[in-house]
């Protein structure tokens, strides 16, 4: 093999490595199908982004524009209404969202008794397998003027309950509370798996120095969970503008929308409603492009501060 040119003996070795662990290769060909197939395989429609799209023509037959419909966007009154919604839900979710599951995995942690222990995450647990539609009913049915619970709750309190589906300046407090609510449990469980990791003769070493139980948790605790923290807060971030449509288009009406149109239910009515399937395309890999850029910046931040990037 040694005489056979460098091309060759890489190919060769690559069919080996293949041959020897071909059942590693069977496991993880489902997975790279569905990503191929689903992911990377409707990529080939993006250049209607700067096309005028004609369904007949098909995409071939389409006459090309360049970036006439990015121009139309960002020349357009709605561009950053739509911005500052987005990023508005986004910063306000994440800086909610993103510490309470710390908070309550740090909290969980040093719970002694193992049934409560287990009763507690359990019970912030479980909303994460509620569905968005579901949620949303929850939402209207409990916040409802007419028969909401919380309404008469807060009725029945003394004071005057506002009309948190209708008012603008409520929506996002609802929309992000309940998906704090929702996924809060899920983030606990993260953080929880990974302060199983906390090597218990450094807690013992530390009871013995006399380290009291907050020392222990800002000294040893908290930073075995800040490389999790890290990849969380850079994942996150690169989705800075991915604000899903779901929850927000049942929830939205006519009254809410001047604070709860954001891209995604724009590229859903302009796409999917209006049919303009090239203009909602652009604004879609103009979403995409960003939380691209912004992802790729805050993990080089990271990882020039630190060794806990991504890549």
């Amino acid at each position: 093999m040694e005489s056979l040119p460098k091309p060759q003996r890489q190919r060769s070795r690559w069919r080996k490595r293949v041959l020897n662990n071909w059942e590693l290769y069977l496991f993880i060909t489902p997975a790279f199908l569905f990503f191929l197939i689903f992911a990377y395989g409707p990529m080939y429609g993006i250049q209607i982004a700067f096309k005028n799209f004609i369904p007949i023509k098909g995409i071939m037959g389409s006459p090309w524009v360049g970036f006439d419909h990015f121009i139309r966007f960002f020349n357009s009154y709605y561009f950053w209404d739509l911005i500052w919604n987005t990023l508005s839900i986004s910063l306000y979710e994440l800086a909610i969202g993103f510490p309470i599951p710390i908070i309550l995995a740090l909290a969980f942690n040093e719970l002694r008794s193992g049934f409560f222990k287990r009763l507690a995450q359990t019970v912030t647990y479980a909303p994460h397998f509620i569905s968005v539609v579901v949620m949303a009913g929850m939402i209207i049915t409990f916040l409802s003027p007419s028969s909401g619970i919380v309404i008469h709750l807060i009725q029945w309190l003394g004071f005057d309950a506002p009309d948190f589906l209708t008012d603008p300046r409520w929506f996002k407090t609802m929309y992000v509370l309940s998906g704090v609510w929702q996924s809060a449990g899920w983030g606990t469980i993260i953080y929880l798996a990974a302060l199983s990791g906390v090597d218990p003769g450094l807690h013992e070493a530390a009871i013995i120095d006399g380290a009291s139980r907050f020392q222990r948790l800002r000294h040893i605790n908290i930073p075995t969970i800040i490389p999790t923290m890290t990849i969380l807060l850079i994942l996150n971030m690169g989705n800075l503008l991915g604000v899903g449509f779901e929850k927000i288009l049942l929830l939205q009406n006519s009254l809410n929308m001047g604070a709860s149109d954001v891209i995604a239910t724009f590229v859903y009515r302009s796409g999917l409603v209006d049919a303009q399937y090239s203009f909602s395309t652009a604004i879609g890999l103009f979403n995409s492009v960003i939380n691209l850029i912004i992802l790729v910046t805050v993990n080089q931040i990271v990882r020039r501060t630190n060794e806990n990037s991504l890549w």
